[in-house]
């Protein structure tokens, strides 16, 4: 059975990958979607590896946003993908790349505990333009407090130096600049360009899907 690994960004849940997840079962495909929130690199990267670890085949690995930093780390993946996501190479981080753009930074709101949340209205405009607003608002809603420091981790090791990669660059991208996204892309073995926002697991789901069957049965 074919398996993919999705691998969510900073202040997401593993529920946002729920229409794509629901959809890959549905044509058969094994489908892991593990919770971030370790608070720090080391210890999600360690959270996905054990999830490549208990699928029975090597799996498409997708990563979004700063999940392109976690799966940099992971080994035994059958293919990484990097959607709108950092490719760190050795001592880089995200942050360290470019980081979130002026846009998500002025979404961003500390909290008492030190931790931060991402505002409403700014959220849905950063992270889920070109969405319906009905299908914004309740990926907005799925948001959480996120602690701080992960985007500044650096991964142990660059797994794409290893491991066939493809990136997507989102070209409408309010939150990681498109010409960045251009430029780690180089880094990877296959590049594809779609014409949406941060986010199309939420807003253009079929993309997605098509993209991770394709590449399984390319990858199985």
């Amino acid at each position: 059975m074919a398996a993919v690994l999705l691998v969510h960004g900073l202040y997401h849940r593993p529920e946002h990958f729920a229409d794509v997840a629901e959809r890959l079962r549905a044509t058969g495909i094994e489908v892991a979607v593990p919770e971030l929130h370790r608070g720090s690199l080391r210890a999600d990267t360690a959270a996905v590896q054990a999830a490549v670890d208990a699928l029975r085949e090597p799996p498409v690995v997708l990563g979004h946003s700063y999940g392109g930093s976690v799966i940099t780390g992971v080994r035994g993946a059958g293919h990484l993908v990097y959607l709108a996501a950092f490719v760190p190479d050795t001592g880089e981080s995200a942050a360290g790349l470019g980081g979130a753009s002026a846009r998500l930074r002025d979404a961003i709101r500390p909290e008492p505990d030190g931790s931060t949340s991402l505002c409403p209205d700014r959220a849905a405009e950063a992270l889920y333009n070109g969405c319906p607003a009905a299908t914004a608002g309740r990926a907005v809603g799925l948001l959480r407090t996120q602690a701080p420091g992960c985007g500044r981790g650096v991964p142990d090791r660059q797994s794409w130096k290893h491991t066939p990669s493809t990136y997507v660059v989102c070209a409408q991208d309010r939150a990681i600049d498109p010409g960045l996204q251009r430029r780690m892309s180089s880094r990877c073995t296959d590049v594809r360009e779609w014409r949406t926002g941060h986010s199309p697991f939420v807003g253009r789901p079929h993309l997605v899907v098509g993209l991770l069957r394709e590449l399984s049965a390319s990858t199985s």
